[in-house]
């Protein structure tokens, strides 16, 4: 698979500094029941990168230290990792909001049945991936039958409250299926909601519209059709400047499955680590001196210098693009 994270390197994105820590978002692992197109950690069934039991009580530690308003976690499927509801259990009791950022089929896989009921007893937030109300283009991204999977799954979130009681945030995650920016977030929204309440009777609560990112499975696919160069100038070409003052690297730290800490999700994938302590060259130079949790324990990242790359230009294009949908 061909990487693009040479052509990302060499940028002219603006600067930008940490204004707060008020999120961060840990990456459990790359195991995953799916392999979808989009997917820009390249998760799936074969995976074995787990984040261990160690490294989530330095997790736990940081919520408490740092007081930590919103534990994000992805994977993979974060609900693969086996210390999952450990994890979700002690950060509700420090009363932390959990996003998981769920596939939703993980939901009916055997020995997972009784984890939306897990998931509603410990008011966990559910953003779940559904890139489509249509089957077809569902299963372009992510298989035949995952559609289906994925509307019953809905169902089930329903039944329990998901969509429906005010403490129980049910938002769907919409990827585009190809080289193109999303559409407005609020009209698909409306869109999204007339259809699968029409057609299967499920609500929820937001749609978040993301960008698909010129990196690892996607940023391969562009280079395999000669489709890089012109979609990196699609985002260039509605780079808006606003943007930059909502772009989510902000408040939030982004840590792999080993414990390493990076900007965002997309420059863990690229290796470009966090620059720690305070404030190290904006120059991207890729090492082994990558800084760990343990580090947030000691240090103030706010002011701090975060690396950018071209990639940064999809989360400020158009109507801006983060893990909590558009910017706008």
């Amino acid at each position: 698979m061909r990487d693009t994270t040479p052509l990302l390197l060499n940028t002219d994105f603006p600067p930008l500094e940490r204004t707060a820590l008020s999120t961060l978002q840990i990456n459990l692992g790359y195991l995953c029941n799916l392999s979808c197109t989009h997917c820009h950690v390249n998760a799936g069934p074969s995976r074995t990168e787990l984040m261990d039991l160690a490294t989530i009580e330095i997790v736990l530690e940081v919520l408490r230290q740092k007081k930590i308003t919103t534990l994000d976690l992805t994977g993979g499927a974060p609900e693969m990792n086996p210390h999952f509801r450990y994890l979700v259990s002690e950060a509700s009791k420090l009363g932390v909001e959990v996003i998981d950022r769920c596939n939703l089929t993980i939901l009916l896989e055997p020995g997972y049945q009784d984890l939306a009921q897990f998931l509603a007893d410990h008011q966990v937030t559910v953003a779940a991936s559904l890139p489509c109300y249509s089957e077809k283009n569902v299963t372009e991204q992510r298989g035949k039958g995952v559609f289906q999977q994925s509307i019953d799954a809905l169902t089930l979130l329903n039944e329990i409250g998901y969509g429906v009681d005010p403490t129980l945030p049910l938002n769907l995650v919409y990827n585009p299926n190809g080289a193109f920016l999303p559409p407005d977030q609020r009209q698909l929204e409306a869109e999204y909601k007339a259809r699968l309440s029409t057609d299967y009777g499920i609500t929820f609560n937001q749609l978040f519209t993301i960008t698909n990112m010129p990196i690892s499975r996607f940023g391969a696919v562009l280079l395999a059709k000669n489709g890089y160069e012109p979609y990196m100038q699609l985002l260039k070409d509605n780079f808006l400047a606003p943007n930059l003052d909502a772009v989510m690297c902000l408040q939030t730290v982004s840590v792999d499955w080993q414990g390493y800490l990076y900007d965002c999700d997309f420059n863990q994938m690229l290796e470009i680590p966090m620059p720690l302590p305070k404030l190290e060259s904006r120059s991207v130079i890729i090492s082994d001196g990558r800084r760990h949790l343990r580090d947030l324990l000691k240090v103030d990242v706010v002011g701090q210098a975060i690396m950018t790359a071209d990639h940064c230009y999809g989360c400020t294009a158009g109507q801006g693009s983060s893990c909590g949908g558009a910017l706008d």
